[in-house]
Formats: structure tokens, sequence, C-alpha cells
């Protein structure tokens, strides 16, 4: 388990490597390796229509999907970038299983802005997966 907590918290290198840090990170139940890929004034769409902003509030979503003991699988789709700024797509899938035991499964087209950072990682600056739905 020690590799996997370590490979879940590797930095992503390239606009793409922020969603595959994402799955891997979600792959071992990481939360601050999953909080970790976005920026401090970050928004995430926890639910359709329901942004949050900040990593607190961040966080409490995640957490509640890292509850579903979820597999994720995330495919990106594509990848239009502009210095050091990006607008990644991508296609994914999640299953779980819900807090009274239902088999939950959740899917979805997203967009996400990742921005470089100063030390040349890449981090969300917005995370909607649900943006094709």
């Amino acid at each position: 388990m020690e590799q996997q907590e370590k490979t879940a918290s590797m930095p992503a290198r390239t606009p793409e490597d922020v969603n595959r840090c994402l799955a891997e990170a979600f792959r071992v139940r990481n939360l601050e390796a999953v909080v970790a890929l976005y920026e401090p004034g970050a928004t995430f769409v926890a639910q359709p229509g329901q942004p949050v902003t900040g990593l607190a509030a961040i966080r409490e979503a995640v957490a509640g999907f890292l509850a579903l003991n979820p597999n994720l699988a995330l495919e990106v789709t594509g990848v239009i970038g502009s210095g050091d700024v990006a607008l990644t797509s991508s296609r994914w899938t999640l299953t779980g299983t819900t807090p009274d035991g239902k088999s939950l499964q959740m899917s979805g087209c997203g967009v996400e802005v990742v921005r470089r950072q100063p030390d040349g990682t890449w981090r969300y600056v917005i995370d909607n997966p649900y943006a094709g739905a």
C-alpha cells in the first residue's frame, strides 16, 4: 500500500496528468492527494449545477464520493493549451456503493481548466465533471 500512496500523490507534470493523478488518487482512496490537485481558490462542480469553491468545500465534496468506495474510470478526450493554462475534456464512469448498500453508477463528460504552477506542476482551477450532462 505504501507504493500506492506514493503513486497517488505524484504531481501532475502535464495538463492531462491532472486527470490521471485524480483517477489514481481515487483508486487508492487518498483524499489529500485528490485535494492537492486543486488550487486553493479552485471551483469543483460537486453535483450538476452545484459548484463549490475552495479546498475545504472540495475536500468535503470529495470525501462524500470516496465514502461510496468508488471505482473511477477517467479518460482524457482532449487538451487545448495556451501558455500556463489548458482546457481539458474527459469522459468518466464511477461505480460504487451507497451508504444503504445499493449499487451506484454515474457517468459523464467533463471539462476542466488547469493551470501550471510556479513549480511546473499543474492543478485544477475549474473542474466540471458534469459539463456534458
